[in-house]
């Protein structure tokens, strides 16, 4: 709460506030404007401000707690690829983390994550290690639910992640019941996203051994085409049919 109203006096000093439907401008006061509109025409000024890096990436983030809105994580992505140097690492992945384990929806940020981070080979290793596979030993160790739920949202949109990256990771998840249905996901999504990634007789050897309901849907599907050794279903666009109709 406390980056979101910083974010919120930020846009109240660029003459921008909130009202009962949404926001409006100084500039003009008639016209009502939805949060996606406020994100495209603000959200990149964060990184003018005179401030240090790591203070811009804040309010940034600050911005996507008040906004809620794909497009300021598009901003703050330009800001780390600028040609100057990269946003500060830490502070960069401690804000994507922080709403991963949130107690409120993160579309926005699973989104940016499978878009921009994951299907980006030259960034996904650094991304996925950074939101989950640096610390999974601990997330299964503790067990809190602030870590599970991020544990959660990162496999379930971990599809374009190599899979040399991803599978220890998967790994170790899948030894915590409450973190198998999410690595059951993830399988999912590896071989169904267009930029999936899979090996098939390692993911079947891990879907095996989930524990899972006997009627979780999809799932005899996957353990077909993945015996079948298909890696992708846009690779085998009849694969998946051939698992619906056996």
């Amino acid at each position: 709460m406390q980056a979101e109203e910083a974010a919120r006096r930020w846009l109240a000093e660029q003459g921008v506030r909130q009202v009962r439907d949404g926001w409006v401008s100084d500039e003009k006061p008639e016209a009502l404007l939805t949060a996606n509109q406020v994100a495209h025409s603000w959200a990149g000024d964060v990184f003018a401000e005179d401030l240090s890096a790591a203070e811009q990436v804040r309010l940034a983030f600050g911005l996507l707690d008040l906004l809620d809105e794909y497009w300021v994580t598009c901003e703050i992505r330009f800001a780390n690829e600028s040609t100057e140097d990269p946003l500060p690492a830490d502070v960069l992945w401690d804000g994507y983390r922080r709403r991963l384990e949130a107690d409120r929806d993160a579309a926005a940020v699973t989104y940016s994550l499978w878009v921009d981070w994951f299907e980006d080979h030259t960034t996904s290793p650094t991304a996925f290690a950074e939101v989950l596979g640096n610390d999974i030993d601990q997330v299964v160790a503790q067990r809190s639910e602030a870590l599970l739920r991020r544990a959660r949202r990162v496999l379930e949109c971990s599809g374009p992640v190599p899979w040399t990256v991803k599978e220890p990771t998967y790994h170790t998840a899948m030894r915590l019941p409450a973190l198998n249905s999410a690595v059951f996901h993830g399988l999912l999504a590896s071989f169904h996203d267009v930029y999936g990634d899979l090996e098939p007789a390692a993911a079947l050897a891990i879907l095996i051994r989930l524990d899972l309901p006997t009627n979780t849907p999809h799932r005899a599907e996957l353990h077909h085409v993945l015996a079948a050794r298909h890696k992708n279903h846009y690779r085998s666009p009849g694969a998946w049919d051939d698992a619906v109709r056996s």
